[in-house]
């Protein structure tokens, strides 16, 4: 089974980052990292960078398609190469995926017209733009071949259900147990229902400077 991990630049860490530590455990799984070029490609943080050990043009299908978000997602709007790239993976997969405001991507890709997704509740509206119907109630949504997570972490959650799907839910629990992923997060301000106004305009301050 093979999955492929779309990289470009100002893209968020743990949206790739979450999933691969989960699929990449799958028995037979084989993980690509591939972007428009080889090389590092710096996240939104700019002081970590994963590899992309293949170009666009190497990898011409997978199994499961995964596209994280981050900062750098809006530039992806518009590059055709990229749009044209995923389209043409989407073609070859059993699943296709995003994190966060990846969706937006599969959006622009002409992907999710007519399909219920989610994504970061800071760009979650932007999802109707491309004919999809937006969901701020589910962490990972699943319509046809196409799932998608909410911002971030719950990448790990969208990678924990495909698991299931893929290799059953056995093999799914023994991976969640490996990464020992039990949260219990100190604060409950995980979701934009949940947090105070005065911690949601932190958090838009953090996330739109």
């Amino acid at each position: 089974m093979r999955v492929a991990v779309l990289l470009y630049d100002e893209y968020t860490a743990l949206d790739a980052v979450g999933p691969y530590e989960v699929l990449s455990r799958i028995p037979g799984a084989e993980v690509v990292f591939t972007a428009a070029r080889r090389g590092p490609m710096r996240t939104d943080m700019k002081s970590l960078a994963l590899t992309a050990d293949a170009t666009l043009e190497e990898v011409d299908s997978a199994d499961v398609l995964l596209v994280p978000g981050g900062p750098g997602t809006p530039a992806q709007l518009t590059d055709q190469a990229v749009l044209e790239w995923v389209r043409a993976i989407d073609a070859t997969t059993t699943w296709t995926t995003s994190v966060c405001s990846g969706s937006l991507l599969l959006g622009a890709a002409g992907l999710l017209e007519g399909r219920r997704a989610t994504s970061h509740w800071i760009c979650l509206d932007q999802l109707a733009t491309f004919g999809a119907r937006p969901t701020g109630t589910e962490r990972v949504v699943v319509d046809g071949k196409y799932a998608t997570a909410a911002g971030v972490s719950a990448g790990i959650d969208l990678a924990l259900t495909m698991t299931g799907l893929i290799a059953g839910d056995t093999v799914a629990q023994a991976i969640q147990l490996t990464i020992e992923y039990d949260p219990q997060p100190p604060y409950a301000s995980g979701a934009l229902s949940k947090a105070s106004p005065e911690v949601a305009a932190k958090a838009r301050q953090l996330l739109l400077g």
